[in-house]
């Protein structure tokens, strides 16, 4: 696995797709992904610092988690299929055990960002996606 850091969100409100571009931490290489207009707002708010009086989808998820004593150890995208991302939440129990839970890319990162959990991509699914070779 080689661990990736969000570089850069594309936020275009008349489009229904935004863009993200996940970059190799001590490297050059770099893909796209696109999500959904929510969730790409959802990551920018957080980024940002903006608090909400109210928590969005993946600060109840982050918080669920919490209480049911787990915390995220870090996200994985490993698979690209037919164009399209998969990504795992990776979370340690109570007991050091870890759960893989199947969840689309955007909404993985947005509860990374929040955990401050880092995100790791397969090197297959990099070498399949990457801008830069």
């Amino acid at each position: 696995m080689v661990q990736v850091e969000l570089f850069k969100i594309i936020i275009d409100e008349k489009r229904a797709d935004q863009i993200i571009v996940l970059k190799e931490k001590n490297g050059e290489r770099q893909f796209p992904i696109m999500i959904g207009l929510i969730e790409a707002s959802s990551i920018k708010m957080k980024l940002a610092g903006i608090e909400l009086p109210r928590p969005l989808t993946h600060d109840l998820l982050l918080s669920t988690i919490a209480k049911l004593e787990g915390t995220l150890d870090h996200v994985v995208i490993d698979a690209l299929v037919k164009d399209t991302f998969h990504a795992k939440l990776v979370i340690k129990n109570r007991d050091n055990q870890f759960c893989h839970i199947d969840a689309r890319p955007s909404d993985s990162i947005a509860v990374a960002v929040r955990a401050r959990a880092p995100i790791f991509v397969d090197e297959h699914v990099l070498e399949q996606a990457s801008l830069v070779k």
